[in-house]
């Protein structure tokens, strides 16, 4: 993933940002608001387009457009910063393919093990019950 190419495709708008702060909040608009259009990118192939779109369908709105918004800092430019760190590792992370999972047998000492061991508990309850008188 070329993060240069991608910072070209990356739509960036400031807005006012909501929550404590005093006269600072209603003055500045220090909310950084970064939008990325997954379906027209020229960065990522077909499948990975595809991938990303099924692992963040959650985040994409209906004309597959992934927002993310930053609010944390006071600075316009720190939030900036903030939210495109975020969008890099979310989509390093939408893809990244997992592993399949091969199946695997247990040894042949575990198996003894296990069998030992149930024989040796089932013994040690058998011996707790009074003797049958026949």
């Amino acid at each position: 993933m070329d993060s240069e190419k991608l910072l070209k495709e990356i739509s960036f708008k400031a807005v006012r940002s909501s929550g404590p702060g005093g006269q600072h909040v209603n003055k500045t608009a220090s909310k950084a608001v970064i939008s990325f259009t997954i379906t027209s990118s020229q960065i990522f192939t077909p499948l990975e387009k595809q991938r990303l779109l099924e692992k963040l369908k959650s985040r994409i709105s209906q004309d597959g457009i992934l927002t993310i918004t930053c609010s944390e800092s006071r600075s316009q430019h720190r939030n900036k910063a903030l939210a495109i760190a975020r969008l890099f590792t979310l989509l390093e992370k939408s893809l990244r393919v997992a592993k399949s999972r091969k199946k695997s047998r247990p040894s042949k000492n575990a198996i003894e093990k296990r069998i030992v061991s149930k024989k040796k508990n089932a013994l040690k309850k058998a011996n707790r019950k009074p003797p049958s008188l026949q």
